[in-house]
C-alpha cells in the first residue's frame, strides 16, 4: 500500500506546538547534585603524568604547556614537587604536551584525548650538556600510546571534513559511514553495527531522542564540527543506553583563531548548492562562534525506481556556541542550534502524488564546569530539544491521503561527576528529562471508500538514569572496568532497567599493543508511540493490529586488539549483540513513513577492522574501515503498528550486508594542490521476499580534487559515484521499502577564509 498517504488538518493552539510538561521530580533530583563536591566532568577529558629524569627522580617545578594541534586553544602548569602536573577539562581531540625546564632539553609530544581514556604520561627530561649555549628541544614521534578502553572509538576532526568527499554537504553522514566499520545508508536511514538507534552529543551532553527512524537529516551540520568522537558499543556507565552508536561532538568555539571567519559556496549537478558562513574569535576569557548554513538539491533521498521523480529537498540552519572562564576554576558554555529541512518523497512513473516530508529540530544546552581542584571538578547541564517530522501528503492524492506529523519536546539536565583517586577514576552522574509528544493521523478516501479516518494525541514521558562508574589502573599493564546504569523509563508503558557493565584492558608485555574486553547490558527506552479512537479502529478494520512499544534490552560480549605501530593505529574487534524486542521500523507501502516496531529479537556479530595513518611524507593519510557482519532476527512483532509476519526460524533483516569496506586517503601535491578518495563497497543487502539471499554487490568510488590559490582561497571539484553505478540497493518491502543509490553528482566549491579588525 503506498496505500496510506497523509494530509494533515489545520492545526490549531493545541496542536504539534504545544509545550512540554516537565515533572518537577525530574529537576529536582538533577538540581539536588549540585551541592556535590570533589569530582571531575566527563564530558570532557584530563591529561596528568609526571617529569622526571633519566634516573627517574621527580622534577619539580618544570613548566608544561597542552597545545590544541588544530586551534589557538592552550593551557600552561607546572609540575608540582613530585613532579606531576595535570590538565582538566581538556576538550576531545589532538594535542602537542611540551615540557621544558632550565638545566634540561625540552621535550614535546603527540596527546589524543577521548572519553574513557585519560592519558598519564612519563616525561623524561634528559640534562643539557654544559656545552649547549641553547636548549635542545626533543621532539617524540607522534605515536599514538597504548589506550587503556574497552571502547572501538573512531575520532575524526574538521581537517576530515573539508578533505573527504562530500562530508562537509548539510546533510550529509559520510564523516561516519567513511570512518566507522558496519556503517552505511540504506532507505535514508543510518545503520550502525546492524542497528538504528543512535545518540548524538554535545561535549558529551546528550541531545535526547526517543523516535527511531523518523527523520532524514543528521542534527548537527558537518560544517560545525572541530571533532566527532564515534563510538559503537562497550560503553561505559556514563555514556548511556543507545547500543549501536555514539556520535560525542566537539563543536567550533571560536578558538580557532582570532577574528576570523569563513565562507563556503558550491554549486554542481542536479541543481545542488552547499553555502555557508561563519565567524568566530575569542580572548583569554572568552569564546564565540556563529554560523549560517542554506542547501538545495533536485537529488535528495533515495528512490524507488531507477528514474528521479519529485525528488528535491532544500534546508537551512544556524549554530552558535559561546564559553565564557568566569575564573580559573569555573566556565560557562552555550550551544544552539537550529534546523529546517524539506524533502520531496519520490514517485514512481504514473504516480500523481505531492507528498513532502516536513523537519525541524532545535537544541539548546547550557553547561557549568567548576574545579575544585585538579582531581575535583563539576559539571551541570541543562538542555532542551525540539524535534519534528511530519509526512504532509497532498489532498487529491488518490485513492487516498495520508498525513503523519510528530513533534516532540525535551526539556531537562545531566550532572555527571568523577573523582580522581589514587589508581582509581570514579564516575558518579544522572540523567532525566521529561517527553511530551503531539501526534497527529489523518486518512482521507478520495474514493469514497471509508469515511476520514483522524487521530490526535498528547503522549507525554519520563526517562531518569543514574550510573557509578569506577575505572582502577591496577598496574601500568592493567585497567579494570566495573559500573551499573539504573533507568526508569514511564510513557505508555513504565520499564525500569538494571545495566552492569564490566571491562577490561592488558597491555602485552614490551609492547604498546593492548587487548580488551567488555560485558554488558543496554536498555533503551521506546519511543511514545500512542493510537488510539479511529485509528485504532481502522487499523482492526483493516487486519491490522497495533501493540504497544517496550524498550529494547541488549547484551553485548566484545574482545579485541589496539596495536599502535609508528604512528599507525589498527583497531580489530570481535562483538555479539544479542538483543531482545529488537527495535526497527516498518514503512507505510513504498514511501518514507517509517513507523516504529518491535520484533521479538535479534542477534547481530562482527568481526571488525580499522587502519587509520599517520601524514607520512608530511603529504599523505589512510584510513580504512572494514566490517563482516550478521544481523538476524528472529520471532513475531511484538510492538507497534504491523501487518507484516516474520518466517519461522531466524530470517536476515532488511539491513543485513555480510562485507562492508570503507577506504580512503588524502594527499598533498605539488603546486599547493590536493587530491583525496573514498572507495566503499557493501557485498549487497537481504533480498526481500527472496529466502535467505542477498542482492547483487555494489561500490561507489568518491574523488575530490582541489588547490590553494591564496592562503585564504581555496577551490575544489567533487564527484560522488564517480563510476555512475545506480542500482537497486533495496528490495525489502518487510521493513525497509525499494530504494535506489544515488547516481553520478559533481559539484564546485570555494572556500574563502577573511579576518575582521582586531
Amino acid at each position: 500500500m503506498r496505500s496510506i498517504s497523509m494530509r494533515v488538518a489545520a492545526r490549531g493552539p493545541h496542536d504539534l506546538r504545544r509545550p512540554v510538561v516537565v515533572w518537577s521530580v525530574i529537576l529536582l533530583s538533577v538540581f539536588s547534585l549540585l551541592a556535590a563536591r570533589s569530582i571531575r566532568a566527563a564530558d570532557i577529558g584530563a591529561v596528568r603524568g609526571i617529569v622526571h629524569d633519566s634516573e627517574h627522580r621527580p622534577i619539580a617545578h618544570a613548566g608544561v604547556v597542552l597545545q590544541s594541534a588544530n586551534s589557538e586553544w592552550r593551557q600552561a602548569t607546572a609540575s608540582s614537587a613530585d613532579g606531576v602536573f595535570v590538565f582538566a577539562n581538556v576538550p576531545f581531540g589532538d594535542y602537542r604536551l611540551e615540557v621544558h625546564q632550565s638545566g634540561y632539553t625540552v621535550s614535546a609530544q603527540s596527546v589524543t584525548v577521548t572519553s574513557g581514556v585519560l592519558p598519564n604520561l612519563h616525561i623524561q627530561l634528559s640534562a643539557t650538556p654544559s656545552s649547549e649555549l641553547a636548549a635542545i628541544t626533543v621532539t617524540a614521534t607522534p605515536e599514538p600510546g597504548p589506550v587503556p578502553s574497552a571502547t572501538p572509538t573512531t575520532l575524526v576532526d574538521r581537517n576530515d571534513v573539508q578533505l573527504t568527499p562530500g562530508a562537509d554537504r548539510s546533510n550529509s553522514l559520510a564523516l561516519i559511514t567513511d570512518f566507522v566499520p558496519g556503517a552505511y545508508f540504506v532507505h535514508d536511514q543510518l545503520h550502525v553495527r546492524g542497528g538504528h538507534q543512535t545518540t548524538w552529543a554535545v561535549d558529551g551532553v546528550e541531545i535526547p531522542n526517543t523516535n527511531i527512524a523518523s527523520n532524514l537529516g543528521p542534527q548537527i551540520d558537518p560544517k560545525d564540527i572541530d571533532y566527532l568522537e564515534i563510538q559503537r558499543g562497550s560503553y561505559q556507565a556514563e555514556l548511556g543506553d543507545r547500543t549501536y552508536g555514539v556520535f560525542n561532538v566537539v563543536p567550533r568555539t571560536g578558538f580557532e583563531g582570532h577574528n576570523r571567519g569563513e565562507v563556503i559556496v558550491s554549486g554542481g549537478s542536479d541543481g545542488q548548492t552547499n553555502d555557508y558562513v561563519s565567524f568566530g574569535s575569542h580572548t583569554d576569557k572568552l569564546a564565540y562562534y556563529v554560523s549560517l548554513n542554506g542547501n538545495r538539491s533536485d537529488l535528495g533521498i533515495e528512490t524507488p525506481t531507477a528514474q528521479i521523480l519529485h525528488d528535491g529537498e532544500d534546508g537551512y540552519g544556524g549554530f552558535a556556541t559561546l564559553i565564557d572562564n568566569l575564573s580559573a576554576d569555573d566556565q560557562i558554555r552555550l550551544v544552539v542550534q537550529a534546523r529546517h529541512d524539506d524533502y520531496q518523497i519520490p514517485n514512481s512513473a504514473g504516480d500523481l502524488l505531492d507528498d513532502v516530508q516536513r523537519e525541524s529540530d532545535a537544541f539548546a544546552i547550557l553547561s557549568w564546569v567548576h574545579s575544585f581542584s585538579a582531581d575535583a571538578t563539576l559539571t551541570s547541564s541543562l538542555f532542551y530539544h525540539y524535534n519534528r517530522a511530519d509526512f504532509d501528503g497532498a489532498p487529491t492524492d488518490s485513492p487516498i491521503a495520508t498525513t503523519d506529523g510528530r513533534a516532540s519536546s525535551y526539556l531537562g539536565g545531566q550532572e555527571t561527576l568523577r573523582w580522581h583517586l589514587w589508581r582509581n577514576d570514579l564516575q558518579i552522574g544522572v540523567l532525566g528529562f521529561g517527553q511530551q509528544d503531539n501526534e497527529l493521523f489523518q486518512i482521507l478516501f478520495n474514493n469514497d471508500a471509508n469515511a476520514p479516518v483522524f487521530a490526535l494525541a498528547h503522549p507525554t514521558g519520563t526517562l531518569l538514569a543514574g550510573f557509578v562508574q569506577d575505572t582502577l589502573r591496577a598496574t601500568e599493564w592493567l585497567t579494570l572496568m566495573a559500573g551499573v546504569r539504573e533507568t526508569y523509563f514511564s510513557g505508555h508503558v513504565t520499564e525500569n532497567a538494571t545495566s552492569p557493565r564490566i571491562g577490561i584492558t592488558i597491555q602485552l608485555p614490551a609492547m604498546a599493543w593492548v587487548v580488551h574486553g567488555f560485558w554488558g547490558k543496554f536498555y533503551q527506552a521506546p519511543p511514545l508511540d500512542t493510537l488510539s479512537g479511529p485509528l485504532l479502529q481502522f487499523a482492526s478494520n483493516n487486519d491490522t493490529a497495533f501493540l504497544p512499544l517496550h524498550g529494547e534490552r541488549d547484551t553485548e560480549y566484545q574482545y579485541g586488539l589496539s596495536v599502535p605501530c609508528r604512528g599507525w593505529r589498527i583497531d580489530l574487534d570481535r562483538f555479539r549483540t544479542e538483543a531482545r524486542n529488537f527495535f526497527d521500523h516498518n514503512p507505510v507501502g513504498n514511501s518514507d513513513i517509517f513507523l516504529p516496531l518491535t520484533i521479538t529479537g535479534a542477534l547481530i556479530e562482527a568481526t571488525e577492522l580499522t587502519v587509520r595513518s599517520p601524514r607520512f611524507w608530511n603529504a599523505a593519510r589512510f584510513h580504512l574501515a572494514y566490517s563482516n557482519q550478521t544481523a538476524d532476527g528472529f520471532g513475531a512483532i511484538t510492538g507497534g503498528l504491523t501487518e507484516f509476519s516474520p518466517p519461522a526460524g531466524p530470517f536476515a533483516l532488511d539491513h543485513d550486508q555480510r562485507t562492508t569496506i570503507s577506504s580512503g586517503f588524502e594527499l598533498k601535491l605539488p603546486w599547493k594542490t590536493f587530491v583525496s578518495m573514498n572507495l566503499s563497497y557493501g557485498s549487497g543487502f537481504a533480498n526481500g521476499g527472496q529466502g535467505p539471499s542477498h542482492l547483487p554487490s555494489h561500490a561507489e568510488l568518491d574523488l575530490s580534487l582541489g588547490r590553494e590559490f591564496l592562503p585564504n582561497l581555496t577551490a575544489s571539484l567533487t564527484a560522488l559515484n564517480l563510476a555512475n553505478k545506480h542500482l537497486l540497493i533495496d528490495n525489502s518491502l518487510t521493513f525497509g521499502g525499494v530504494h535506489y543509490n544515488s547516481p553520478l553528482q559533481v559539484y564546485a566549491e570555494i572556500r574563502y577564509g577573511f579576518a575582521g579588525a582586531h
